[in-house]
C-alpha cells in the first residue's frame, strides 16, 4: 500500500510544498465565504498555495490553477454525552492537527467536545488519503502535512516583529538632555516653525521645535528644517507628530542616521505637556477609571437598548459581524454600507464574475473580499434560526440563552481587516478607531479600486461651493470642492438645559476644590437645528492672501451645497482634544430628525451686484523671505549663483533668472528643467515681472507669468517638480488640476491614470480635490442619474432634490475615540434593527439623538 500511494503521489510532487517563513497557511476560513473546517463542508487547504478554500470553491481553485492536492480539514463539534464529567476540557483527536486553529464559536468545555479530522484529497478524482500517515506517504509529502498542520494562524503578525527587533536603542536615549524652556506642544494645528508645511512634521526633543522633514521623491515631505536644525544645534533626537500613539512613536536620530527606540519617550514627551503615552488604555468592556464614568454606563445601557427583551432576527441582512477584538468600527461601517442597494449590486450581484477574474491570491482582492463580506451578510447562509426540535429540547433543558449564544454567532472579518489594513499605522492594529474615518478609507479604496467599472461610493459624492469673500475690498471668489461627509458643529452654547449646564459645572469645580465626589453629571441637549446653523455660518479664513488687495487680508469664508448626493451622510463633531493630547467625548444629546431637507442650502453662485476677486495666485515667496518679502516684491531674492551656472550654458540671462524664481530656489537642475518646458513660450527671454503692492495688478493676459490664473494653469515651480521627474509637461498639468494643485495627490493621480490608457471623450474627466477627509476619484463612466446640466469633464455626482429619510444610525459609547464600542441601527422593512457585533435584534427604543454618523436616503422628487 505504501508503494501504491507512493506512485500516485509522484505526479503531483512539483506541486507540493513546505511551507516557508513568510509563508501564510489559510487552514480557518475560505477565501471567497466564511466556510471553516466546522462548517458540513470542511475546508480545503492547497498545498501550493496555502490558501483555504470551501467545498463550493475548491473546484474553481483547481480549473483555474491546475493544483491537484488539498489538505481537507474537519472539525466535528457534538454535545457531550450525559453523565460525561463536568468541567472536563474538550477532547481531541489527532492532537496535532489543528493546533493554532482559531475557534469560530465560543464552545463551553462543560457541554461540548470536538474531534479533529485531517486527510489528503487529489483532485478531479477525490481520491482521499488518511492523515497522520507516516509509514506511507513519501517523506517531503509527510514534512509538509505536518508543516501545515503546525502552521500559526495566517493572521499573527510576525513582520512588524521581526522589523522591530532591526531598531536598535539609540544611545541618547538614556541620557538625552532636554531643556526647560516652556515649550509646551498642542494637540492639533501644528506647522513648520521656519515654513508653512502642514505635513511631516518632527518634535525636537530637546528644545520642542516643531520642523519639516525631507523632500521624498513621491512628492511628500518638507523642506529639510528638522535636519538644518540639527546641524546648528546637535540636538540628535526627533519624533514624527503623527505617529504618536499610546504604544510609541516613530523616533529618528540625526546623529546615528537611523530610525531609533526610544524606552523612555513617554517621559520625553510629557516634558512638552504631551500625555498621550501616560494614559491607561480602555478596551471594549466598558470598566473605565476616570471620574466620567457614571454619564458613560448610561450611555452604554441606552445605545445598546440594555435591559430589554429584545427579539432576535435571522435571515438575509439578518447577519452579524463577529468582533475580532476592537474591531467594531469595521463591523458597524460595512453593515450600513451592505444595506445601499449600490454596493449590494457591486459586490453582491457581481459575486459570480468578481470570483471567477480573481486573481491566483484572491485574499489580497479587494473586490473579492468586499464580495465575500456582503455575500455572507445578505446570503442568511450564517444566520439561520434554531430549528423547532432544538428550541424545544433546549427550553426542557432551561438552556435556551446558550442555545442563542451558539446560534447567533456572525461572521469573522479577519480577511477583510487584514488586506483594508495592510499599511495603515492605526486600522492595523488592535486599537479602537474612529469609525468616521474607517468609513472614509473604505471610500477611498472603493474609489481606487473601482476603476473602468461601477463605482458604489458614487452616492457619497457631492459637490460644496465656498464662497470667500475679502473683507476689506468686499470682492468674492467662488469654488467648488468634492466631499463624501457634512461635519456638524455642535455648539454646546444652543444647548436647550444651558442652566441645568452652567449649574452642574460650579458644582463640579466645588467638588474638585473640596475633593468631594462629583456630582451627577448632566448631558447637553442641542436642538438639530443649531448645528445646521452652525456649520452654515461665516468663518475665517487663516493667512487669507487677497488678489484684490496684492496683500494677505481679512477674509471669511461660508459653505453650501453645489449638489446633493443620493446618500448624506452627517457626522456630529462630538469629539475634541485635550490639552493634554487626550481626545474626549462631549456628552450631548441632538434631536436628529427622521426627515430632513436641505434645498434652502443650495448654493447660488455669483450674485448680482457682487465683484470677483482677479484670478491670480500669490507670488511665490521663499520661506526665508517671508519677513520683509511683502514690502520688497518688486526686487524677489534670487539665487544668483543658479541663475550664472544656467547662463554659462547659453541660455538668456532673464530666462534664468525666471527659471529659478519659479523654481522656488531649489537648484540649477530644476531650473534647468523649467527653461526646457518653457523654451518655446514668445515671451521667454522678457524680464521677470511681478505684481506690486502699489499695482492693483495686472490682467491676466498682460502678465502671463506674473501670476497665475486660477482656472487655467497650476503654479510653475509645481509643474516644474513633476516634469522633473519624467512626467509630461501636460500630463502634470491635468493631473495638478484635477486635484486642486495638490502635489502630493497629483503623484497619485498621475499614477492611477496613466496617459497611455487614457481615450480623448475621458482626457479631462477627473475630480475637484476635497478637504482632508475626502479623495480623488480614479475612474470615469457615463451614469443616466448625473446632473444633466453638470459639465462631463467635473466631478461625477448624484445630483437631485435635497429632501432626505433617515436609514441609519452608528452610536459611540466611551469617553473617546480610542475607547469604547460602536453599534449601528439600520431601518429594514419599516422597522429599526439593532446590529451589536454579532447580535442582531428588533430595536424597541432607537436611540437616535446620541448617534455619531447618521446615514439619510434622497426621497423620490414625487
Amino acid at each position: 500500500m505504501a508503494a501504491d500511494l507512493g506512485e500516485l503521489l509522484v505526479p503531483y510532487m512539483p506541486t507540493i510544498r513546505v511551507p516557508r517563513t513568510g509563508d501564510r497557511v489559510y487552514k480557518s476560513e475560505c477565501a471567497f465565504s466564511f466556510d471553516s473546517p466546522e462548517s458540513e463542508g470542511g475546508l480545503y487547504v492547497c498545498m501550493n498555495t496555502f490558501l483555504g478554500f470551501g467545498r463550493e470553491h475548491v473546484e474553481r481553485h483547481y480549473r483555474k490553477t491546475g493544483q491537484s492536492v488539498y489538505m481537507h480539514l474537519k472539525r466535528h463539534v457534538k454535545e457531550k454525552a450525559t453523565g460525561a464529567a463536568g468541567g472536563a476540557i474538550p477532547r481531541r483527536r489527532n492532537g496535532k492537527v489543528f493546533l493554532d486553529l482559531e475557534l469560530n464559536r465560543d464552545f463551553n468545555g462543560e457541554d461540548y467536545e470536538y474531534e479533529d479530522e485531517a486527510k489528503l484529497v487529489i483532485f478531479p478524482d477525490h481520491f482521499e488519503i488518511p492523515l497522520p500517515n507516516i509509514e506511507e506517504l513519501p517523506a517531503l509529502v509527510t514534512i509538509a502535512c505536518d508543516a501545515i498542520l503546525n502552521a500559526p494562524s495566517a493572521y499573527k503578525k510576525q513582520e512588524p516583529e521581526s522589523w522591530e527587533e532591526e531598531i536598535q536603542v539609540s544611545r541618547h536615549a538614556r541620557s538625552l538632555r532636554q531643556l526647560d524652556n516652556g515649550v509646551r506642544i498642542p494637540p492639533s494645528g501644528w506647522k513648520c516653525q521656519k515654513c508653512e508645511m502642514r505635513e511631516n512634521l518632527w518634535l525636537n526633543l530637546t528644545d520642542g521645535a516643531v520642523l519639516c522633514g525631507k523632500w521624498f521623491f513621491d512628492g511628500s515631505g518638507g523642506n529639510g528644517h528638522a535636519l538644518e536644525h540639527y546641524r546648528d544645534t546637535h540636538y540628535p533626537l526627533a519624533v514624527k507628530l503623527d505617529t504618536i500613539t499610546p504604544d510609541g512613536a516613530d523616533v529618528y536620530s540625526f546623529e546615528e542616521e537611523e530610525a531609533v527606540l526610544d524606552p523612555h519617550i513617554s517621559e520625553h514627551l510629557s516634558h512638552f505637556g504631551i500625555d498621550m503615552l501616560q494614559m491607561q488604555k480602555r478596551t471594549e468592556n466598558g470598566h473605565h477609571t476616570d471620574n466620567n464614568s457614571r454619564p458613560r454606563v448610561s450611555e452604554w445601557e441606552v445605545i445598546q437598548e440594555s435591559g430589554m427583551k429584545l427579539k432576535e432576527v435571522f435571515g438575509s441582512g439578518y447577519t452579524g459581524i463577529k468582533n475580532l477584538g476592537n474591531s467594531c468600527y469595521l463591523g458597524a461601517v460595512m453593515q450600513v454600507l451592505f444595506n445601499i442597494p449600490d454596493f449590494q449590486r457591486m459586490y453582491v450581484g457581481n459575486l459570480q464574475r468578481i470570483f471567477d477574474y480573481s486573481p491566483l491570491d484572491p485574499s489580497q482582492d479587494f473586490a473579492t473580499q468586499m464580495a465575500k463580506l456582503g455575500h455572507g451578510l445578505l446570503s442568511g447562509q450564517y444566520s439561520k434560526p434554531p430549528m423547532k426540535s432544538e428550541l424545544i429540547e433546549q427550553v426542557m433543558k432551561e438552556e435556551y440563552k446558550v442555545l442563542n449564544g451558539h446560534q447567533q454567532r456572525g461572521i469573522s472579518p479577519r480577511m477583510l481587516k487584514a488586506l483594508v489594513s495592510r499599511g495603515h499605522p492605526e486600522f492595523s492594529s488592535n486599537r479602537q478607531q474612529d469609525a468616521h474615518e474607517f468609513l472614509l478609507h473604505i471610500v477611498n479604496l472603493v474609489e481606487r479600486n473601482s476603476a473602468g467599472s461601477e463605482n458604489p461610493s458614487d452616492v457619497f459624492r457631492f459637490l460644496v461651493e465656498e464662497r470667500i469673500q475679502c473683507c476689506q475690498s468686499r470682492r468674492v471668489r467662488y469654488t467648488q470642492r468634492v466631499d463624501y461627509c457634512i461635519q456638524l458643529p455642535a455648539p454646546i452654547e444652543a444647548a436647550t438645559n444651558r442652566e441645568e449646564l452652567l449649574a452642574y459645572e460650579a458644582k463640579r469645580k466645588e467638588a474638585e476644590e473640596n475633593m468631594r465626589a462629583l456630582p451627577e453629571p448632566v448631558r447637553a441637549r442641542i436642538p438639530f437645528t443649531a448645528c445646521l446653523q452652525a456649520f452654515t455660518e461665516p468663518e475665517n479664513v487663516p493667512d487669507f492672501w487677497s488678489s484684490a488687495l496684492q496683500a494677505k487680508s481679512a477674509g471669511v469664508k461660508t459653505s453650501r451645497f453645489a449638489s446633493f448626493p443620493e446618500y448624506m451622510i452627517l457626522q456630529i463633531k462630538k469629539f475634541t482634544f485635550g490639552v493634554d493630547w487626550v481626545p474626549k467625548k462631549l456628552d450631548l444629546a441632538i434631536d436628529v430628525p427622521d426627515f430632513l431637507d436641505l434645498n434652502r442650502l443650495r448654493a447660488t453662485g455669483l450674485q448680482a451686484g457682487e465683484e470677483e476677486l482677479p484670478d491670480l495666485m500669490p507670488p511665490i515667496v521663499l520661506p526665508e523671505d517671508t519677513r520683509d518679502n511683502s514690502m520688497s516684491s518688486d526686487s524677489p531674492e534670487i539665487d544668483e549663483a543658479a541663475v550664472m551656472q544656467l547662463a554659462e550654458m547659453g541660455f538668456p540671462l532673464e530666462a534664468c533668472r525666471k527659471a529659478v524664481y519659479y523654481t522656488g530656489n531649489m537648484g540649477p537642475e530644476m531650473a534647468f528643467n523649467w527653461i526646457i518646458a518653457h523654451m518655446e513660450e514668445p515671451d521667454f527671454a522678457e524680464p521677470l515681472t511681478l505684481p506690486s503692492m502699489m499695482d492693483p495688478g495686472p490682467s491676466t493676459s498682460d502678465s502671463p507669468m506674473g501670476a497665475t490664473p486660477l482656472g487655467s494653469s497650476p503654479p510653475e515651480e509645481s509643474i516644474a517638480i513633476l516634469t522633473s521627474m519624467g512626467f509630461p509637461r501636460a500630463h502634470s498639468i491635468q493631473a495638478l488640476k484635477a486635484t486642486n494643485n495638490n502635489l502630493e495627490r497629483a503623484l497619485d493621480w498621475i499614477f492611477t491614470h496613466p496617459e497611455e490608457e487614457e481615450s480623448d471623450a475621458l482626457s479631462d474627466m477627473a475630480d475637484t480635490e476635497p478637504n482632508d477627509n475626502a479623495f480623488s476619484n480614479a475612474n470615469s463612466h457615463s451614469d443616466s442619474t448625473l446632473s444633466p446640466d453638470r459639465d462631463t469633464s467635473g466631478p461625477r455626482v448624484k445630483d437631485g432634490p435635497g429632501r432626505y429619510e433617515l436609514f441609519a444610525f452608528i452610536s459611540h459609547m466611551g469617553a473617546s475615540t480610542m475607547s469604547g464600542h460602536y453599534v449601528c441601527h439600520i431601518k429594514k422593512e419599516g422597522r429599526w434593527v439593532i446590529y451589536n457585533d454579532h447580535k442582531v435584534c428588533l430595536s424597541e427604543r432607537p436611540p437616535k439623538d446620541l448617534g455619531y454618523i447618521y446615514f439619510y436616503h434622497r426621497l423620490s422628487s414625487s
